[in-house]
């Protein structure tokens, strides 16, 4: 089929998650067919660096053939078995003790699943069964916070706080969220340090409106990605770690965009010094070449659930699939062995903040900020108010796309504008993303005059 029937073809048959099908049904769907390293093109031949690595996945970039190869070995010598009823497969185990070896220390037990969203799904019901476990049965309340992101199954979505998908469901009742770290949107004219003080008092707040005895757990990102690459100021984790020492709660770190380098160590935990209790993970543990997610769960948790026994009620068919475990060893094992993590961390991150940085003195840029190999663009109108083009947030789908010509995969988050290019890229990719991000921008002040 040529483009056109493609696209006919798509807007007959395929319902795209997260998307506007009026819209879509104008505009027809862009048709990725190819891609390499750290690019991707369309069926036009229109070849662009990718800046979203997928959706926050192919940290290695497309042309990794050890994993590719990996899977399709496996899938000729055992392509399914499940995990259930005390089976197991060689790959499930292999990759389980992998990630004991790069996770914080404290954690050494997994439990798989298919994606991010299942992960979180499971971590309701692993809180729920450590609590009751412990006979302490009125822990039930889950603290999370506005504008997370922890996936779209109905206990993933309630546990997150986008309110535009909170109007298309009915949450679960015993989620409750909090303010956001965002000081660029919300932080007044409050310092970022003040502002970090202030965001994560409001868990403490929330703790005692609710009574400590019965709040299980507070879940988070150690950076909210798809809210708008939102860094918390550096106040913010070590105020949130002091209220959570005064507490008998879980802390659950949501990884699924932050591990596996993205911040310049493994985990967004290891980053800002945190112990969480449990951590979701997905996306780039496989490349994104194979879905594959799951849970680390600390030895506090495991202990507890182990030890006391009876059977844990809870699983997927695909948890521990063998091909997408043999995915993840593949992965890790390029991540350690080509100092991938490092070279962020010491090299490419660094180079990525000093040239990020230089966007803020373009004039529709209120703030540019990064760490590690993720960066955020706050578009506006005004920079001394902070002030928007317009209330429908448009400057942003209008700078998305405008990238787009320009050879640049950037998201639009309202109107920021965010990357989270693959780790694989060389100083001198860093150069191309940014110089395409300016004039991404010159053209979007222009259409926005």
């Amino acid at each position: 089929m040529n483009k056109n029937q493609l696209q006919q073809h798509d807007r007959e048959h395929l319902l795209h998650p997260f998307t506007d099908f009026s819209d879509l049904g104008k505009q027809g769907t862009r048709v990725i067919t190819s891609a390499e390293g750290a690019y991707i093109t369309d069926i036009d031949g229109h070849t662009m660096l990718d800046g979203m690595s997928g959706l926050w996945c192919c940290n290695l970039g497309y042309s990794r053939r050890e994993i590719s190869e990996a899977i399709y070995e496996q899938l000729n010598k055992l392509p399914f078995y499940n995990s259930f009823f005390q089976c197991t497969t060689v790959p499930s185990i292999e990759l389980a003790d992998l990630l004991a070896e790069v996770t914080p220390a404290h954690m050494n037990n997994v439990f798989f699943t298919g994606s991010g969203s299942e992960a979180n799904d499971t971590n309701l019901r692993i809180i729920r069964r450590y609590w009751d476990l412990k006979e302490q049965p009125k822990k039930r309340i889950v603290i999370s916070r506005k504008n997370a992101y922890h996936g779209s199954t109905i206990g993933g979505a309630s546990l997150g706080g986008m309110s535009g998908m909170h109007k298309q469901f009915q949450g679960l009742d015993y989620i409750e969220h909090i303010q956001q770290p965002y000081w660029f949107g919300e932080g007044g004219d409050m310092s970022p340090e003040e502002f970090g003080v202030h965001a994560a008092r409001s868990l403490d707040e929330k703790i005692q409106e609710l009574g400590p005895d019965n709040v299980a757990a507070f879940i988070a990102e150690p950076i909210q990605g798809a809210g708008g690459v939102i860094i918390p100021p550096e106040t913010y984790w070590p105020e949130v770690k002091k209220v959570l020492d005064q507490y008998d709660i879980l802390l659950v770190m949501d990884e699924v965009i932050f591990g596996f380098g993205r911040t310049g160590e493994w985990f967004g935990a290891d980053y800002y010094g945190m112990k969480p209790d449990l951590m979701t993970f997905a996306k780039a543990v496989t490349n994104g070449y194979f879905p594959l997610g799951g849970t680390m769960v600390s030895d506090r948790v495991a202990d507890v659930i182990k030890a006391k026994g009876g059977e844990f009620t809870h699983g997927y068919t695909y948890s521990a699939h063998p091909a997408a475990c043999m995915a993840g060893i593949a992965t890790l094992n390029i991540l350690r062995e080509e100092k991938i993590i490092e070279t962020v961390r010491d090299t490419t991150g660094p180079y990525l903040a000093k040239r990020w940085a230089e966007l803020a003195d373009h004039p529709i840029v209120g703030e540019a900020r990064s760490l590690g190999l993720v960066g955020a663009l706050e578009l506006v109108k005004d920079k001394g108010s902070r002030a928007r083009f317009d209330d429908q947030c448009t400057a942003g789908g209008v700078c998305r796309d405008m990238s787009i010509k320009n050879g640049l995969v950037m998201r639009a988050t309202g109107d920021t504008m965010i990357i989270a290019p693959p780790l694989i890229l060389t100083t001198e990719q860093i150069d191309e993303l940014v110089e395409k991000a300016h004039r991404a921008l010159d053209d979007t002040a222009r259409a926005m005059a």
